[in-house]
């Protein structure tokens, strides 16, 4: 459909979503919805540094889909259909890194310990990235895709976190920052590599980059509700699962 069927897409959608979509039930009574009214910005720092982290672990992404492709066509002579296919198998491959990483986060019972282990998995391949493709060699290529994975992994976990969080009176808040912030960094992250880029190369950029996750790592919250934590499989009571 060319860009003359948008706006019919959109209207559509309006249409669908006014038409199906309805709000869950909010506790309106009792104690649950006085702790639900709650500021969880106020509780304690668990959304402010799940926002920074976010942050931080969304440069490399930004990287990534900004300047993987050229440097693919640029630095290794690729020609444009092929290096856009590798990136778009890429994304591919790293919307079922993001499943992948929502199963192991349910089975651990933990939305941030996935997050940390994310962003040393990140750190590395970026580093592994910017090293191997300072000396040309052709593994770099399957290392950028390892990181097309690694670096998007950690997005529906934090969400699921910042949701579960601040609750049904402010998570609509809540994740509308996450997405603002994440967008901004995303943005910025392209001039950004780019000035890198042209003051080194691809290579040492890349490794910069690598930077980002490990600053994020510490910076990583405890989960915000563990006596609330999703059941491991084998511990669920007998009869409660299908």
């Amino acid at each position: 459909m060319g860009d003359d069927g948008a706006p019919a897409v959109a209207v559509v959608s309006v249409i669908l979503v006014w038409a199906f979509i309805v709000d869950p039930p909010r506790p309106e009574t009792g104690p649950a919805a006085v702790d639900a009214r709650v500021n969880p910005y106020r509780e304690d720092s668990f959304l402010v540094r799940i926002h920074a982290v976010s942050l931080l672990l969304v440069l490399p992404q930004g990287a990534l889909w900004t300047w993987g492709i050229t440097w693919l066509i640029v630095g290794l002579h690729w020609a444009p259909s092929t290096a856009g296919l590798l990136i778009s198998a890429s994304q591919l491959l790293g919307a079922g890194g993001r499943i992948l990483a929502g199963a192991w986060s349910d089975r651990l019972g933990s939305r941030t310990a996935p997050i940390k282990w994310i962003a040393l998995a990140a750190a590395a391949s970026m580093g592994g990235l910017g090293a191997l493709a300072a000396v040309g060699s052709p593994i770099a290529v399957v290392v950028l895709l390892v990181a097309s994975v690694v670096t998007v992994a950690d997005n529906g976990l934090a969400f699921t976190a910042i949701a579960e969080k601040a609750g049904p009176y402010y998570s609509g808040r809540a994740l509308g920052i996450q997405n603002t912030g994440q967008f901004v960094a995303t943005t910025a992250s392209g001039p950004i590599l780019g000035a890198l880029i042209h003051a080194t190369s691809f290579g040492a950029a890349f490794a910069i980059v690598a930077l980002a996750p490990l600053l994020a790592y510490p910076l990583v919250p405890s989960d915000a509700n563990p006596e609330h934590a999703p059941e491991l499989p084998d511990a669920a009571p007998s009869g409660t699962r299908t």
